[in-house]
This record gives structure tokens, sequence and C-alpha cells, in this order.
């Protein structure tokens, strides 16, 4: 079972504008509240103290859930996050994804345009922030590429699946596997069975969960983060983690 709080991120690059690390998994980005657990923020706030003395800032550009894994790209003054902010507007940023999934594509790959709006706008649902697919939602689309399948002891077929959002709708991939009936392991909201949220917004994580979910969070890594904006141009990635990985038994 992963730790309440993993807060050892690891850097992947740094230069005098920005720094770009692998976020692990369960490491909330920012703080939610005062007093609160540790986030990636206050991480990066302690290992760029000398920068922030002299000016310099801790501006996370691409947001990761909490329970997703992989790259985070972080401007270090104002500059360049001006830069790599306009660069998300113009949708010059591009993000590669990797997930595990319930079940096996019938594709190699798929274009997927699905628009999506929150569940509650349409229809009864006990999660606020739960989304779904439907016609009257804004415009949606993800390219889906099948990298593996494979058949696992306890959890039955499931397949490692790579996503590269083309817009950046809340949930989105998660949103978009689940209504191709291909549910993200580990998935709380949009898995299996989304009582499992309910129940765990009340007792926390519990053996029980985790063996209803057969993982210890949702299987979703940012896997690769390219960016061309006016001057720079910039590719980082980082590999499925060691959980991902061992449960797939990728490395054999």
């Amino acid at each position: 079972m992963l730790r309440a709080v993993n807060t050892a991120f690891t850097v992947l690059d740094e230069t005098d504008d920005y720094i770009v690390v692998d976020k692990p998994a369960p490491l909330q980005i920012h703080p939610g509240a005062p007093n609160g657990t540790p986030t990636l923020w206050h991480g990066l706030k302690d290992l760029l103290a000398y920068e922030i003395a002299n000016g310099g800032q801790v501006s996370i550009v691409n947001r990761l859930d909490r329970e997703t894994s992989g790259t985070v790209l972080v401007a270090k003054h104002a500059a360049s996050a001006r830069l790599f902010g306009m660069a998300m507007q113009e949708r010059k940023i591009h993000k590669t994804y990797h997930a595990i999934v319930h079940g096996w594509p019938e594709w190699e790959s798929l274009d997927l345009n699905a628009p999506i709006l929150r569940k509650g706008e349409v229809t009864e649902s006990p999660i606020w922030v739960k989304q779904m697919v439907h016609d009257d939602g804004a415009p949606c689309e993800t390219l889906f590429r099948t990298l593996r399948r494979v058949e696992h002891e306890r959890a039955g077929k499931l397949a490692l699946v790579e996503a590269r959002p083309v817009t950046g709708r809340m949930h989105q991939i998660r949103v978009h596997l689940s209504h191709l009936g291909l549910p993200i392991l580990g998935d709380k909201i949009y898995g299996l069975d989304e009582r499992c949220y309910l129940e765990f917004i009340e007792t926390s994580w519990t053996p029980e969960l985790e063996a209803r979910h057969f993982f210890s969070r949702q299987a979703l890594h940012s896997h690769q983060l390219e960016i061309e904006a006016e001057g720079f141009r910039g590719k980082w990635e980082c590999e499925v983690p060691g959980e991902m990985r061992e449960f797939l038994n990728l490395d054999s």
C-alpha cells in the first residue's frame, strides 16, 4: 500500500528558468488547507529557497491529481511563468499519459471526440465533482493507443493504454476511458464502483477498499510533456513508476 504522503519527488531537469520533476502518488500538488499534509509546492519551496529569496517563485504549470504520478513543469520566475502560461492557453503544451485499465480495448488506436459535463447538471449524482460524457457538454478529445494487454491473476484482463488529451477538461482521460468501458485501475470515482469513493471519504483508505480496487491509487501516470513556445522547445518524460510496472509485470 502507498504511504499516506510520499514526498520523494525526483528532479528530471533544471535550468535558471524552470524545473521539471517526477511527482509520486499520492502527493498533492498545492496546499488545500493551512497546516495540512506536505505537498509538492512545499517541497519545491524548500528546494528553491535561494531562488525565491532572490525574487524567484514557484509556478506549477501542469497540475496533476493527487493520485496521478509523473512529469510536472514548474516555472522559477515570472517571465517563464508567462511564457509557459501562454503556451498552455494556445495548446502548445502536449501531454502523454499511461494508464492501466480494466478490460482489453478492441482497438489499437482511437480518436475519441466526446463532450463532457458535470453529471449533477443532468442527473442525480452522489459525487458532486463527477463528470460524464453528454451531448450538452464542452467539446473534449483524447487520442488513445493500446500498448499492452495482460491477464492479471486477481484483476483479470488489464491493458496499458497511452492517452494524449487534445483538450484539457476536468478528469478528461478518466471520464473518456470509463465511457469506453475501460475504467482506470484503482479509480475511486470512475472505476468499477463509485461507492468506493464515498466509503473512502468516510473511512479513508482501508485494506478492504484496496482489495476491491486491486490497487492503492488510480493507475494514471503523466509519462511525457512537450512544449513548443516562442523561442523555446522542451521535451521531458519519466517511465511508468515501479508500483504500476510491478502490477503489470512489465519488467519480465
